[in-house]
């Protein structure tokens, strides 16, 4: 009987031909780097990583799913934290094999060769993973739920934005920029991500925050005084690296005729410190443009152009219907 055996030299090797030879009724052929490595396998990648999503969105802890697929903890938490989201989006401008190898060299607990070697099996055992189906009367509300496990899982990631920041943002009843200072830390019972800001009128308000896959991150407070409620949510992207020193995203809020207004924003690091009396000496303010510096020129041009911010208004009509719309938009060009 005749046996084919395929071989992978090392790297470094001068191999100029591929060879033949009969050894034994063997045949001998060599590979070459993208042989080794089965596409259908690197597909699967992204499948493990909406899996592990999903399992986690509904409520399975980290720990179980990586006592099913025989994994440490830590290394699945590497994987679905960090390679799997860069090799994601890395796809769009590298060949698989290549994307995998840079989003691998983010961490140093990740093996490529025993990734996938057991991509297959591991796909398999997520997919034999199911959430543990319960009643709404059982669960009460599946949102607000998650978002309180949310929170109280974020606390072990926030030390990496931890500190002091002052924002830069579009006012949205002046053309000015508007600088308010922000605090990101763990609160005092590491219960949840605490979030503290200090508006452009010197009023305080606290919140809490959400870190998503280090991917992005959820500042909410409510900036009216109780009772009272108007909720600001601040969507943050955050880096594919550590202790980043800036960080940008949208901020949709109320104006002042509690219309929905959505604007760009950018947080930028002043210190490491989460001293709760330090940051209550901080202020916020509003700076005309032509009282702008050239430092806070590069903020403004990237928060407060046309097109970095959508408003709304209300419509005076009996009914609102599609003619309304074109009204409402002509109403905000004036």
């Amino acid at each position: 009987m005749n046996h084919i055996v395929y071989i992978r030299f090392p790297a470094g090797c001068n191999i100029n031909v591929i060879f033949m030879q009969h050894i034994h009724n063997t045949l001998v052929i060599p590979l070459q780097r993208n042989q080794f490595y089965n596409p259908q396998i690197m597909n699967e990648l992204t499948e493990i990583y909406k899996r592990i999503e999903y399992l986690r969105n509904n409520g399975v802890k980290m720990k179980e799913i990586a006592d099913r697929v025989d994994m440490a903890p830590s290394v699945l938490s590497a994987l679905y934290s960090s390679v799997l989201p860069a090799y994601i989006d890395l796809l769009k401008t590298r060949t698989p094999d290549d994307a995998l190898d840079e989003a691998l060299a983010l961490v140093n607990n990740v093996s490529k060769k025993r990734l996938l070697n057991n991509v297959g099996a591991m796909k398999l055992l997520l997919l034999e993973m199911e959430p543990e189906q319960q009643s709404e009367a059982e669960s009460g509300n599946p949102l607000v739920k998650l978002l309180g496990k949310e929170m109280k899982d974020s606390v072990q990631d926030v030390f990496n934005y931890s500190g002091l920041y002052l924002s830069y943002s579009l006012s949205s009843s002046t053309d000015s920029l508007k600088i308010e200072p922000y605090l990101i830390s763990a609160s005092e019972n590491s219960e949840y991500v605490k979030v503290g800001m200090i508006n452009a009128y010197k009023s305080v308000h606290w919140g809490g925050g959400i870190i998503s896959n280090h991917q992005n991150s959820y500042l909410m407070f409510n900036e009216r005084d109780l009772p009272q409620f108007a909720l600001v949510t601040i969507y943050l992207q955050l880096p594919h690296y550590e202790y980043p020193a800036m960080l940008k995203g949208l901020y949709l809020c109320l104006d002042y005729n509690h219309n929905p207004i959505a604007r760009r924003i950018v947080l930028v690091k002043q210190s490491d410190s989460t001293d709760v009396n330090e940051f209550l000496t901080m202020e916020g303010r509003l700076v005309p443009k032509a009282e702008l510096t050239p430092e806070l020129e590069v903020y403004y041009n990237y928060t407060c152009q046309e097109g970095d911010y959508i408003k709304t208004c209300t419509v005076p009509s009996p009914k609102l219907d599609a003619t309304d719309l074109e009204r409402e938009k002509k109403m905000l060009m004036i």
